[in-house]
């Protein structure tokens, strides 16, 4: 199953593009960077861990 690679920081509503950085969680919830910094890289849904989210080779 392929990573969802959701659009909008779920906490400032940013738009995100698939190559832009982004944070996420095992559950993928998806932050923008300074939204996760604000929360100190914890989710506040789940309470795990935000990393960074991998990224896609644009498509040709």
């Amino acid at each position: 199953m392929a990573l969802e690679m959701r659009a909008i920081c779920e906490k400032c509503e940013e738009p995100l593009a698939a190559m832009d950085e982004a944070c996420i969680c095992s559950y993928e919830c998806t932050f923008c960077p300074p939204c996760s910094h604000v929360m100190d890289d914890i989710c506040p849904n789940c309470g795990g861990e935000l990393v960074r989210r991998p990224r896609r080779k644009p498509k040709a």
